[in-house]
């Protein structure tokens, strides 16, 4: 299951999980972003009940962004017992993001 994570949900969905989260910083005009979206629905049902994985919009949740120091997009952020574990930068093929998410998963 894909998570849309907003201002409003960000605390409870992604910093207070009880497993660790993948977020996808993206903007709707971005293509780069719409190229991965394929690839991040895939990697959320594959993970689905042991990494949340979903969307932050960023022009729908500027606050965010500036609050994790989002410049570029796709940005994908990692977290884990509240904490931003690792930061990728740009798009890329479907098993790069698999091997940094099973390296998530073992931190």
């Amino acid at each position: 299951m894909e998570y849309k994570f907003t201002t409003d949900n960000f605390d409870a969905e992604v910093l207070q999980a009880d497993m660790p989260v993948l977020v996808d910083f993206y903007s709707d005009r971005c293509m780069p972003c719409r190229m991965m979206a394929p690839i991040v629905e895939k990697i959320a049902e594959e993970y689905d009940g042991r990494m949340k994985v979903g969307k932050c919009n960023t022009d729908e949740n500027m606050q965010l962004a500036m609050n994790y120091r989002i410049s570029s997009i796709p940005t994908f952020m990692f977290f884990k017992a509240g904490k931003p574990t690792a930061v990728y930068v740009g798009a890329m093929q479907e098993s790069e993001l698999k091997e940094k998410a099973e390296q998530a998963l073992l931190k």
